[in-house]
């Protein structure tokens, strides 16, 4: 396994993370429990869960996951210094978590408490926000994102508040390093300038959508962070589950992502003509669909760790397997080939 720097910390992670959010919803406890006896034998020691998580469950069931990474640390006592754990409090408008109220100064140490006490552990890693207080492009919202509404003076407001929570809670050795997720570049810009004037926490490292299917991060993403250090934990490199061709053709196994969700907002014509593609190449060349969509996130000098998801075994060692994958430039022009036909297809 690979291993990186997070940003300009001096923590080093593995370049597969360890997704968790099918943990209580798709996943068992003892599934939860299993995956990460086996991500740690392999050398995976970033994992990263969220004080919303199982997705899509609701206010009865958030929470669950980061108490069932919790069950694990108990079970296992004195592995805690082992893992790089990553956690992150809900933005705006979830009535899943604390009413919907998001992201501020008392927030964010009320959600603090909370995720320590469900992950039995006294410290967190890397503590996120998982979509900024004002409102997001990400989870395919692009397509009406209208920035114009946002009052600068309150974004700023909030911005900084929030960052002070952090840095109170690193004094108090709550929290080791920040990120962002769902964010945008402006937005993590504003956050390292008051770090810098302020001597405030710094942004180590964002975590955004990427995938085959998912490129917004190539552009004006990239350049920031290379020039900030600031670097990308990709999630969904499947484009939740889509990549590996297991939905072509009308299939729907069971217990998948799609029947989870009801019906997939990144499936349609052209990303499943796009995927098709995608698959056929990797076949063509010998690998794994699977293997090379996330290997194709790791060549990206952006990119800090790959985030993996799986609902049994068998997926999480494909996709962990993948982290060794180096492709070859048949193969990435193949990718670049597909990518110029459909630059933007969900």
């Amino acid at each position: 396994m690979e291993f990186t720097k997070l940003g300009r910390t001096d923590i080093e992670v593995s370049r597969i993370c360890l997704g968790t959010m099918t943990w209580g919803i798709q996943n068992t406890e003892a599934e939860g429990h299993e995956q990460m006896d086996y991500a740690l034998s392999q050398g995976v020691n970033f994992w990263d869960t969220a004080e919303m998580y199982p997705i899509r469950a609701g206010k009865e069931l958030s929470g669950r996951t980061e108490e069932i990474i919790g069950t694990w640390f108990q079970k296992n006592p004195g592995r805690r210094k082992d893992v790089v754990l990553a956690t992150k409090i809900t933005g705006a408008g979830s009535q899943a978590v604390r009413d919907g109220r998001g992201i501020d100064a008392k927030e964010i140490k009320i959600a603090v408490e909370g995720s320590l006490k469900r992950l039995q552990t006294d410290y967190i890693d890397l503590y996120q926000f998982h979509w900024p207080q004002r409102g997001s492009y990400h989870f395919q919202q692009y397509w009406n994102y209208d920035p114009s509404k946002q009052n600068k003076a309150q974004v700023h407001d909030n911005l900084l508040e929030s960052l002070r929570a952090v840095g109170d809670l690193v004094e108090e050795g709550k929290i080791r390093a920040f990120g962002v997720s769902d964010d945008t570049v402006w937005g993590v810009m504003q956050l390292l300038r008051f770090s810098d004037e302020f001597g405030l926490p710094r942004v180590q490292s964002v975590q955004n959508e990427y995938s085959l299917l998912s490129r917004q991060f190539d552009l004006d993403w990239a350049e920031a962070a290379h020039h900030e250090d600031v670097g990308l934990l990709a999630w969904s490199p499947l484009a939740m589950g889509i990549l590996s061709g297991k939905y072509l053709d009308g299939d729907v196994p069971a217990n998948s992502r799609k029947v989870l969700l009801d019906g997939m907002s990144r499936e349609n014509e052209q990303s499943n003509a796009a995927t098709r593609e995608y698959v056929e190449l990797a076949r063509a060349q010998g690998l794994d669909p699977c293997q090379m969509a996330i290997a194709f996130t790791l060549e990206r000098p952006f990119t800090t760790a790959s985030i993996i998801g799986a609902s049994n075994m068998d997926q999480l060692k494909i996709a962990i397997d993948a982290g060794e994958l180096k492709l070859s430039k048949d193969v990435l022009k193949g990718i670049a080939r597909i990518h110029r036909k459909y630059p933007m297809p969900f």
